[in-house]
Protein backbone atom coordinates (compact mmCIF):
# COMPACT_ATOMS: atom_id res chain seq x y z
CA UNK A 1 0.00 0.00 0.00
CA UNK A 2 2.83 2.15 0.25
CA UNK A 3 3.93 2.84 -3.07
CA UNK A 4 -0.36 3.00 -4.11
CA UNK A 5 -2.33 6.07 -4.09
CA UNK A 6 -5.49 5.34 -3.23
CA UNK A 7 -8.51 8.32 -3.37
CA UNK A 8 -10.45 6.44 -0.98
CA UNK A 9 -10.82 3.30 1.54
CA UNK A 10 -12.56 1.49 3.47
CA UNK A 11 -11.56 0.20 6.90
CA UNK A 12 -12.03 -3.33 7.28
CA UNK A 13 -11.33 -5.33 10.21
CA UNK A 14 -12.03 -8.49 12.75
CA UNK A 15 -14.40 -7.56 15.12
CA UNK A 16 -12.35 -7.60 19.12
CA UNK A 17 -15.71 -6.34 21.54
CA UNK A 18 -14.59 -3.32 22.85
CA UNK A 19 -11.71 -2.89 20.38
CA UNK A 20 -14.35 -2.84 17.62
CA UNK A 21 -16.20 0.08 18.72
CA UNK A 22 -13.26 2.08 20.13
CA UNK A 23 -11.50 1.53 16.57
CA UNK A 24 -14.77 2.79 14.93
CA UNK A 25 -15.10 6.11 16.76
CA UNK A 26 -11.47 6.86 16.12
CA UNK A 27 -11.40 6.05 12.59
CA UNK A 28 -15.44 7.93 11.44
CA UNK A 29 -13.81 11.18 13.65
CA UNK A 30 -10.65 10.96 11.18
CA UNK A 31 -13.48 11.40 8.52
CA UNK A 32 -13.21 7.40 7.04
CA UNK A 33 -16.37 5.50 5.71
CA UNK A 34 -16.91 2.89 8.35
CA UNK A 35 -19.26 -0.36 8.03
CA UNK A 36 -20.08 -2.28 11.53
CA UNK A 37 -20.69 -5.73 10.37
CA UNK A 38 -22.31 -8.78 12.40
CA UNK A 39 -19.60 -11.32 12.06
CA UNK A 40 -21.92 -14.00 11.23
CA UNK A 41 -22.62 -12.24 7.76
CA UNK A 42 -18.98 -12.74 6.95
CA UNK A 43 -18.50 -16.02 8.09
CA UNK A 44 -21.20 -16.71 5.90
CA UNK A 45 -19.82 -15.13 2.78
CA UNK A 46 -16.58 -17.07 4.01
CA UNK A 47 -18.67 -20.58 3.55
CA UNK A 48 -19.97 -19.14 0.22
CA UNK A 49 -16.57 -19.40 -1.12
CA UNK A 50 -15.44 -22.76 0.67
CA UNK A 51 -12.44 -21.32 1.88
CA UNK A 52 -10.87 -24.19 3.68
CA UNK A 53 -7.69 -22.36 5.23
CA UNK A 54 -8.20 -19.80 7.84
CA UNK A 55 -4.82 -17.08 8.51
CA UNK A 56 -4.93 -13.12 9.14
CA UNK A 57 -3.92 -12.64 6.09
CA UNK A 58 -6.53 -14.72 4.16
CA UNK A 59 -9.15 -12.96 6.50
CA UNK A 60 -8.16 -9.45 5.49
CA UNK A 61 -8.43 -10.27 1.78
CA UNK A 62 -11.71 -12.60 2.49
CA UNK A 63 -13.10 -8.65 4.80
CA UNK A 64 -11.94 -6.67 1.63
CA UNK A 65 -14.20 -8.68 -1.35
CA UNK A 66 -16.99 -8.81 1.16
CA UNK A 67 -16.73 -4.95 1.45
CA UNK A 68 -16.08 -4.41 -2.15
CA UNK A 69 -19.28 -7.25 -3.24
CA UNK A 70 -21.77 -6.47 -0.51
CA UNK A 71 -21.13 -2.69 0.25
CA UNK A 72 -22.18 -2.70 3.89
CA UNK A 73 -23.87 0.33 4.89
CA UNK A 74 -22.15 3.04 6.71
CA UNK A 75 -21.84 3.62 10.48
CA UNK A 76 -23.15 6.24 12.40
CA UNK A 77 -21.78 6.45 15.75
CA UNK A 78 -24.79 7.50 18.44
CA UNK A 79 -24.56 11.03 19.82
CA UNK A 80 -22.20 11.69 23.12
CA UNK A 81 -25.48 11.46 25.11
CA UNK A 82 -26.39 8.44 23.99
CA UNK A 83 -23.14 6.92 24.55
CA UNK A 84 -22.38 8.46 28.13
CA UNK A 85 -26.19 6.71 28.92
CA UNK A 86 -25.17 3.35 26.83
CA UNK A 87 -21.99 3.41 29.23
CA UNK A 88 -24.09 3.98 32.46
CA UNK A 89 -26.47 1.24 31.79
CA UNK A 90 -24.13 -1.08 30.79
CA UNK A 91 -22.69 -0.66 33.80
CA UNK A 92 -25.52 -1.07 36.19
CA UNK A 93 -26.08 -4.16 34.15
CA UNK A 94 -22.40 -5.46 34.98
CA UNK A 95 -22.56 -4.57 38.54
CA UNK A 96 -26.55 -6.63 39.04
CA UNK A 97 -24.69 -9.56 37.77
CA UNK A 98 -22.02 -9.29 40.03
CA UNK A 99 -24.39 -8.93 42.89
CA UNK A 100 -26.53 -11.82 42.11
CA UNK A 101 -23.02 -14.04 41.72
CA UNK A 102 -22.51 -12.44 45.14
CA UNK A 103 -25.49 -13.33 46.73
CA UNK A 104 -25.32 -17.07 45.54
CA UNK A 105 -21.92 -17.22 47.42
CA UNK A 106 -23.23 -16.53 50.83
CA UNK A 107 -24.98 -19.65 51.04
CA UNK A 108 -22.03 -21.71 50.71
CA UNK A 109 -19.09 -19.35 52.03
CA UNK A 110 -17.28 -19.83 55.69
CA UNK A 111 -18.33 -16.91 58.08
CA UNK A 112 -15.58 -14.94 57.62
CA UNK A 113 -16.00 -14.80 54.22
CA UNK A 114 -19.45 -14.49 54.30
CA UNK A 115 -18.88 -10.91 56.29
CA UNK A 116 -17.10 -9.64 53.18
CA UNK A 117 -19.10 -10.97 50.85
CA UNK A 118 -21.94 -9.10 52.56
CA UNK A 119 -20.52 -5.96 52.81
CA UNK A 120 -19.40 -6.03 49.46
CA UNK A 121 -22.96 -6.58 48.59
CA UNK A 122 -23.79 -3.59 50.23
CA UNK A 123 -20.50 -0.97 47.84
CA UNK A 124 -22.72 -2.77 44.84
CA UNK A 125 -25.89 -1.70 46.12
CA UNK A 126 -24.68 1.98 46.76
CA UNK A 127 -22.81 1.89 44.15
CA UNK A 128 -25.78 0.91 41.51
CA UNK A 129 -28.24 3.50 43.13
CA UNK A 130 -25.73 6.02 42.46
CA UNK A 131 -25.39 5.05 39.24
CA UNK A 132 -29.48 5.12 38.66
CA UNK A 133 -29.45 8.24 39.75
CA UNK A 134 -26.92 9.82 37.40
CA UNK A 135 -28.87 7.57 34.24
CA UNK A 136 -32.07 9.87 35.60
CA UNK A 137 -30.04 13.17 35.77
CA UNK A 138 -28.83 12.60 32.42
CA UNK A 139 -32.18 11.86 30.46
CA UNK A 140 -33.56 14.69 32.33
CA UNK A 141 -31.44 16.94 31.17
CA UNK A 142 -31.88 16.00 27.30
CA UNK A 143 -34.61 17.46 25.68
CA UNK A 144 -34.77 14.42 22.94
CA UNK A 145 -34.12 11.62 25.78
CA UNK A 146 -36.44 12.77 28.44
CA UNK A 147 -38.97 13.62 25.16
CA UNK A 148 -38.98 9.71 24.71
CA UNK A 149 -38.85 8.82 28.22
CA UNK A 150 -42.16 10.40 29.00
CA UNK A 151 -44.03 8.81 25.76
CA UNK A 152 -42.16 5.26 26.76
CA UNK A 153 -43.62 6.23 30.14
CA UNK A 154 -47.38 6.05 29.27
CA UNK A 155 -47.12 2.00 28.22
CA UNK A 156 -48.22 -0.50 31.17
CA UNK A 157 -45.85 -2.31 32.10
CA UNK A 158 -42.62 -0.50 31.26
CA UNK A 159 -40.57 0.66 34.29
CA UNK A 160 -37.58 2.97 34.86
CA UNK A 161 -34.97 0.39 34.49
CA UNK A 162 -36.53 -1.35 31.06
CA UNK A 163 -37.07 2.70 29.59
CA UNK A 164 -33.59 3.56 30.40
CA UNK A 165 -32.07 0.72 28.56
CA UNK A 166 -34.61 0.94 25.28
CA UNK A 167 -33.21 4.76 25.19
CA UNK A 168 -29.69 3.36 25.48
CA UNK A 169 -29.33 0.75 22.87
CA UNK A 170 -32.21 2.22 20.83
CA UNK A 171 -30.79 5.32 19.68
CA UNK A 172 -31.40 5.80 16.09
CA UNK A 173 -35.03 4.46 15.03
CA UNK A 174 -34.54 6.12 11.64
CA UNK A 175 -32.99 3.47 10.16
CA UNK A 176 -35.91 1.03 10.17
CA UNK A 177 -38.44 1.74 7.66
CA UNK A 178 -40.59 -0.88 9.17
CA UNK A 179 -41.64 -2.72 12.79
CA UNK A 180 -40.79 -5.92 11.19
CA UNK A 181 -37.00 -4.81 10.60
CA UNK A 182 -36.78 -3.79 14.31
CA UNK A 183 -38.64 -6.97 15.31
CA UNK A 184 -35.74 -8.77 13.27
CA UNK A 185 -32.87 -6.33 14.80
CA UNK A 186 -33.59 -7.04 18.34
CA UNK A 187 -34.09 -11.25 17.75
CA UNK A 188 -38.13 -11.83 18.35
CA UNK A 189 -38.97 -12.71 14.61
CA UNK A 190 -39.89 -16.21 13.94
CA UNK A 191 -37.92 -18.60 12.32
CA UNK A 192 -39.51 -21.15 9.92
CA UNK A 193 -37.93 -24.27 8.11
CA UNK A 194 -39.73 -25.29 4.64
CA UNK A 195 -38.68 -27.39 1.87
CA UNK A 196 -41.42 -28.70 -0.44
CA UNK A 197 -44.03 -30.75 1.23
CA UNK A 198 -42.23 -33.13 3.34
CA UNK A 199 -40.10 -30.73 5.89
CA UNK A 200 -41.82 -28.26 7.72
CA UNK A 201 -39.66 -27.57 11.03
CA UNK A 202 -41.68 -25.66 13.69
CA UNK A 203 -41.50 -22.47 14.34
CA UNK A 204 -38.96 -21.12 16.44
CA UNK A 205 -37.54 -17.85 17.62
CA UNK A 206 -34.63 -16.29 15.94
CA UNK A 207 -32.16 -15.01 18.04
CA UNK A 208 -30.36 -13.47 15.99
CA UNK A 209 -30.32 -9.99 17.05
CA UNK A 210 -29.75 -7.36 19.51
CA UNK A 211 -29.27 -9.65 23.32
CA UNK A 212 -29.70 -6.58 25.85
CA UNK A 213 -32.87 -5.32 24.09
CA UNK A 214 -34.21 -9.16 23.68
CA UNK A 215 -33.56 -9.15 27.42
CA UNK A 216 -35.15 -5.96 28.68
CA UNK A 217 -38.23 -6.96 26.77
CA UNK A 218 -38.62 -9.95 29.07
CA UNK A 219 -40.22 -8.78 32.60
CA UNK A 220 -42.41 -5.81 30.77
CA UNK A 221 -43.88 -8.95 28.94
CA UNK A 222 -44.68 -10.80 32.02
CA UNK A 223 -46.08 -7.46 33.59
CA UNK A 224 -48.09 -6.67 30.89
CA UNK A 225 -49.95 -9.68 31.03
CA UNK A 226 -50.97 -8.62 34.46
CA UNK A 227 -51.72 -4.87 33.84
CA UNK A 228 -52.81 -3.87 30.33
CA UNK A 229 -55.92 -5.15 29.32
CA UNK A 230 -54.76 -4.62 25.62
CA UNK A 231 -52.28 -7.74 26.62
CA UNK A 232 -54.87 -9.46 28.36
CA UNK A 233 -57.02 -9.78 25.54
CA UNK A 234 -54.33 -10.78 23.38
CA UNK A 235 -52.79 -13.27 25.67
CA UNK A 236 -56.12 -15.23 26.36
CA UNK A 237 -57.02 -15.39 22.09
CA UNK A 238 -53.35 -17.06 22.17
CA UNK A 239 -54.51 -19.27 24.43
CA UNK A 240 -57.50 -20.08 23.46
CA UNK A 241 -55.48 -21.13 19.96
CA UNK A 242 -53.87 -23.57 22.38
CA UNK A 243 -50.62 -21.45 21.95
CA UNK A 244 -47.87 -22.71 25.37
CA UNK A 245 -46.34 -20.27 27.90
CA UNK A 246 -42.79 -19.54 26.18
CA UNK A 247 -45.03 -18.74 22.56
CA UNK A 248 -47.60 -16.35 24.25
CA UNK A 249 -44.27 -14.48 26.36
CA UNK A 250 -42.72 -14.34 22.89
CA UNK A 251 -45.79 -12.71 21.41
CA UNK A 252 -46.12 -10.51 23.74
CA UNK A 253 -42.94 -9.06 24.03
CA UNK A 254 -43.12 -8.54 19.84
CA UNK A 255 -46.08 -6.83 20.43
CA UNK A 256 -44.30 -4.47 23.09
CA UNK A 257 -42.17 -3.45 20.42
CA UNK A 258 -44.41 -2.80 17.86
CA UNK A 259 -46.15 -0.14 20.67
CA UNK A 260 -42.95 1.28 21.55
CA UNK A 261 -42.06 1.50 18.04
CA UNK A 262 -45.28 3.20 17.15
CA UNK A 263 -45.02 5.45 20.51
CA UNK A 264 -41.71 7.09 19.33
CA UNK A 265 -41.88 7.10 15.58
CA UNK A 266 -45.33 8.86 15.87
CA UNK A 267 -44.10 11.02 18.85
CA UNK A 268 -47.83 10.34 20.71
CA UNK A 269 -48.40 8.91 23.76
CA UNK A 270 -49.73 5.06 24.10
CA UNK A 271 -53.23 4.73 23.12
CA UNK A 272 -54.91 1.60 24.47
CA UNK A 273 -58.15 2.20 22.17
CA UNK A 274 -56.00 3.33 19.43
CA UNK A 275 -56.53 0.85 15.99
CA UNK A 276 -54.78 0.96 12.97
CA UNK A 277 -56.64 2.26 9.76
CA UNK A 278 -56.37 -1.03 7.30
CA UNK A 279 -55.47 0.44 4.32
Amino acid sequence: MRNRKFERFMPAWKPRAIMEKILAFYLHDAGHTVSVVNPARIKGFAQSELLRTKTDKLDASLIARFCLAMKPIPWIPPSPEIRALRALVRRVDSLTNMRTQEKNRISIAYESVSLLIKEHIAYLDHEIKKIRKEIARLIEEDPNLKRNKDLLDTIPGLGKVTIAVILAELDDLEKFNHVRELVAFIGLAPKETLSGSSIKGKPRLCKIGHVRLRKVFYMPALVSIQCNPLMIAFCNRLKDKGKNGKVIVCAIMRKLVHIVFGVLKSGKKYDPNYKPVSA
